[in-house]
């Protein structure tokens, strides 16, 4: 029986074991075009604190005693969709559970054959990486030669932009809080400048890019 963490209570700053709980969930049979899918990793993202919030924001609340969501990466394990074959893998929006089933109507994307570590796929391989790419060489149309100041430049699309500047031929300058962040940041490619505020938090756990 596949199990999903639901919100019990609203935090009061940092979320804490208290505010959260794991249950069972009914068992689900495919009608025809759905799919199951046994998530093997979820995405956690700040944007997730402020959505344990009663807020109005750009994403809705998670709703109290409810099963939560998010980015997710899984492999078909049943299915009723011509689409999506037993054995492939996918990203979706039904994270924080083991299991989903979803439908052609989910969003969800079916994941290439690669080398590439899976998780990749819910990071630079996915709409963190999409983020900084197109963002930069885009919508900011920024090439060889220019100079790029990157803000957050610590945090996961922030770190992926430095990279590719660099690789790209442009300097860059970025901002981030704090000198360990700084640090790892000049590593990363900000090769001219990186300016630093107090912070508490820590730029370990994203990735290289190259």
């Amino acid at each position: 029986m596949a199990r999903a963490w639901h919100l019990k209570s609203r935090p009061a700053g940092l979320p804490t074991s208290e505010n959260f709980e794991l249950k069972k969930m009914p068992d689900h049979e495919l009608s025809e075009g759905d799919f199951r899918v046994a998530n093997k990793y979820i995405s956690v993202d700040p944007y997730m604190r402020g959505r344990m919030n009663d807020a109005k924001s750009y994403a809705d609340p998670f709703a109290l005693d409810a099963p939560m969501n998010g980015g997710a990466f899984g492999e078909v394990t049943e299915t009723k969709n011509a689409d999506f074959a037993v054995g492939d893998k996918v990203v979706h929006f039904d994270g924080w559970r083991d299991e989903t089933v979803l439908s052609a109507a989910s969003g969800a994307n079916k994941v290439p054959v690669t080398p590439l570590a899976d998780d990749l796929w819910l990071g630079n391989m996915g709409m963190t990486g999409g983020t900084a790419y197109f963002g930069l060489l885009n919508t900011a149309s920024a090439k060889e030669g220019d100079i790029v100041f990157v803000s957050a430049a610590a945090g996961a699309v922030g770190s992926a932009v430095v990279q590719i500047a660099k690789a790209k031929g442009m300097t860059v300058i970025g901002s981030a809080g704090g000198a360990e962040k700084c640090a790892w940041v000049m590593e990363l490619g900000a090769g001219r400048r990186c300016i630093g505020a107090a912070s508490q938090s820590s730029a370990k756990g994203h990735r290289r890019l190259f």
